[in-house]
Parts: C-alpha cells; sequence; structure tokens
C-alpha cells in the first residue's frame, strides 16, 4: 500500500512543499494529494496589486502540479481529525474524507476580520484573492472618485495605500494607525516612508485606533469618524480556526505548536509550515507571519518528512529573520534591516533599485512554486521498510 500524503493548502508553502516532495519521493511507494480552495495558485504578496486593478499572471494549479503525480482536489478544507488521520474536504456540493498517514498543513492566515465589529461586514480585506476582486469592483465604481479608507500601520496597510494612490491617483487614500505609520522601522526607512506618503497625498491618522466600522466609514476610539466610500481592513492577521478545532496542540493565537522540525508536538504524523506554525526562529524569538518564514520553514518540514519516511538523516535548516521588504506603489520600496534581536537597525535600503529587487524576488519565489517539475531527479527515493510497516499496520 502507498503512504499517502497530504498537503492542505496550495499558496507559496504549499505548492513548493507538494512539488518538492513529488520531485524526490517515488510514485511507487508515496500517493501526494494537495487540497485547495481555488483552482489557481494566488500571489498573495502581490494583492495589493490585483485591488489597485492590476492583472496578475494566471497560473492553474494543474500546470503548476503537471507532470507529476500529485492529486490535485480543489475543495475547501472543513475539518481535521488528527486522531483517526481524515481530512474533510467539500466542494460546495459533497463533503468528501480522505485518509492520510502524512499531513502537511499550509493553510496560512487571512485578515483578522472578527477584531473590531464591522470588519466582517462592511470592510474589504487583500489577505485573499476574491476580497482583492471586490475591492478593486468596488473601486472601479468610484471611477477615481471618492476616499478610501485603510486601516492599520504595518506591512500590508503601507503596501494597499501606496499602490493604490499611485494607480488611481483621483481617489483619496486615508490610513488610519493605532499607533505610528511603520512604527517599528529605523529612522532612514521611516523617514522615506513618510515623504513616500506625502507624495502620495496620503492623509495619515495616527494613535486612531478603530473601534467600530460601518458601511459609510470607521469610529476611532475617542469618537472620531472616518468617513469613506470604500474600507479596507489591514490591522492583522489570523490563522485558520481548524487547526485549534482538530485537537491539535496550538498556541493562543490558534497556531500550530511544533519542535524544530516543523512536526506538530501533540502529532507526529502531522507537520506545518508557513502563517500556520508557531516556531521559535534562529534568534530565539516567534518567526513572524511572512513569505521569508513560510520558506524556512516549509523547507524544513519536507526535510524532515523525506527523512523521516526514506530513512534518511535530516539536516535542520536555518530559521531566519533578515528583515522586511516593503513595496512603495511600483517604482519605490523599503528594505529595513534587523540585527539578531529582530530590532530595525538604523539605515536601510530604499528606492527604486529596492523596489526592483522586490519584484525579482516575488517573481522567483512564484516561479519556485509553479514549477515543482523543474530539477525533477531521475532517481527518487523509495519508503523505508519500517515505514512501511507502520503505514501497513495503520491501514489495518
Amino acid at each position: 500500500m502507498k503512504h499517502r500524503i497530504i498537503v492542505l493548502g496550495a499558496g507559496y508553502a504549499g505548492a513548493f512543499g507538494a512539488g518538492y516532495l513529488a520531485r524526490h519521493l517515488h510514485s511507487d511507494d508515496f500517493a501526494i494529494t494537495v487540497v485547495n480552495a481555488e483552482p489557481d495558485f494566488v500571489e498573495r504578496l502581490r494583492l495589493h496589486q490585483v485591488a489597485a486593478g492590476q492583472d496578475l499572471k494566471h497560473r492553474p494549479l494543474t500546470e503548476v502540479f503537471a507532470g507529476t503525480d500529485i492529486q490535485l482536489k480543489i475543495a475547501r478544507v472543513t475539518a481535521v481529525d488528527p486522531d483517526n488521520r481524515t481530512v474533510a474536504v467539500t466542494d460546495g456540493q459533497r463533503v468528501d474524507l480522505l485518509e492520510y498517514d502524512t499531513l502537511l498543513y499550509t493553510l496560512g492566515s487571512t485578515a483578522a476580520v472578527h477584531a473590531v465589529p464591522g470588519v466582517e461586514e462592511h470592510a474589504f480585506h487583500i489577505a485573499a484573492r476574491p476580497s482583492a476582486l471586490r475591492l478593486r469592483d468596488r473601486l472601479d465604481e468610484l471611477n477615481g472618485d471618492g476616499t478610501l479608507l485603510v486601516i492599520g500601520g504595518n506591512l500590508t496597510a503601507i503596501e494597499a495605500a501606496t499602490e493604490i494612490a499611485e494607480s488611481r491617483p483621483g481617489l483619496r487614500v486615508e490610513v488610519a494607525t493605532s499607533g505610528e505609520l511603520g512604527g517599528w522601522l529605523g529612522p532612514v526607512a521611516r523617514d522615506h516612508l513618510l515623504r513616500a506618503f506625502n507624495r502620495f497625498g496620503i492623509l495619515v491618522h495616527e494613535h486612531s485606533p478603530i473601534e467600530r466600522v460601518t458601511a459609510d466609514g470607521a469610529y476611532a476610539a475617542d469618537g472620531t469618524f472616518f468617513a469613506s466610500d470604500a474600507t479596507v481592513w489591514a490591522a492583522g492577521f489570523a490563522v485558520h480556526p481548524i487547526a485549534a478545532e482538530s485537537g491539535l496542540a496550538v498556541e493562543s493565537n490558534g497556531q500550530i505548536t511544533v519542535d524544530r522540525q516543523m512536526r506538530s508536538v501533540s502529532h507526529p504524523e502531522v507537520f506545518a509550515a508557513g502563517d500556520a506554525v508557531f516556531t521559535l526562529g534562529d534568534n530565539g524569538k516567534p518567526l513572524p507571519m511572512n513569505c521569508g518564514s513560510a520558506g524556512f520553514s516549509v523547507k524544513q518540514a519536507i526535510k524532515a518528512i523525506i527523512g523521516e519516511l526514506t530513512g534518511r538523516e535530516v539536516v535542520n535548516t536555518g530559521l531566519l529573520y533578515f528583515g522586511n521588504h516593503i513595496s512603495l506603489g511600483r517604482k519605490d520600496a523599503i528594505y529595513q534591516l534587523v540585527d539578531g534581536d529582530a530590532t530595525s537597525k538604523p539605515g536601510a535600503f530604499r528606492g527604486r533599485t529596492t523596489a526592483r529587487v522586490k519584484n525579482s524576488i516575488l517573481k522567483g519565489a512564484a516561479w519556485g512554486a509553479g514549477h515543482p517539475t523543474f530539477g525533477m531527479p531521475a532517481r527518487k527515493h523509495r519508503l523505508a521498510a519500517q515505514t512501511v510497516r507502520s503505514t501497513e499496520a495503520t491501514a489495518a
């Protein structure tokens, strides 16, 4: 019987992880299934561009996984039962129960729409393609007129506000943040950020925590009302609640608790990567939710899976945090380096060249996730004998 591996999610971490496993594990011994809610690979890090009105390259997952033996299932995950090693999924018409021997959980995160009353009902977000497209449609309706309010002061809010302001110059863009805009940045980077906001004519309301969102704006804690024709919630992310509901060991925020190999501390046949995982970086601090962390964590997870199933030594991947790369429209960007304590350094890279570098990095990440057959080895690893016995015992 083949060892069944299920990968939940086909974002940056899931698509890369599934492709890597397919490249290195022998199809006579392993059956790999990828479950994803959308039929396409979505460049989540570019969704602010989608909202602004730009079109991204279409990457159907059928083409992404062409040439592999991966079975693709377009469906939404509704439940995970790690005690019985099953996953419940639905395509909107029927519910299927999938059985696994090894699970790679990469469902990621989405906007924290339940954080403040009214967000779920009245605000847009850009943490998923459908919501980014809805925001795009709303901005098209405004036709360059009206006010857009972006709530938040970190990376997503900054990139959304500047991208939309640049792409739709007639629109009035405002930002409301609970603290300082980009307050974690070093002095050079923050000065560049504020000058970019001034250049785009973006009005910033600092120290204005939002307590309620309505159909026509949002109320700050001090009662100030910010009127808007479209409101974007970019004030934090939340992981999918399925992990916590499944019985897997999780942190208080719902992230899966894992060991150094990205293995669940409560269910050793479950591995996790990306925004869904809580792990400490090499600096002793939790890895942040970002693309870089997703890359490091999924590389560690797939090395551990391959090592365990084929009897090979598992080499630790560095769990590093170098800094933040922030787009300020298409022609400007900031790269804020951090020290070993994850504190921003005084200096930063910035400007047009930095924007080109970020664009190249994003293209490389999308290319890597979208070409899992590249470098397909002629000789793949077979299932170790002890794992065969374990798999057969589980099936019995």
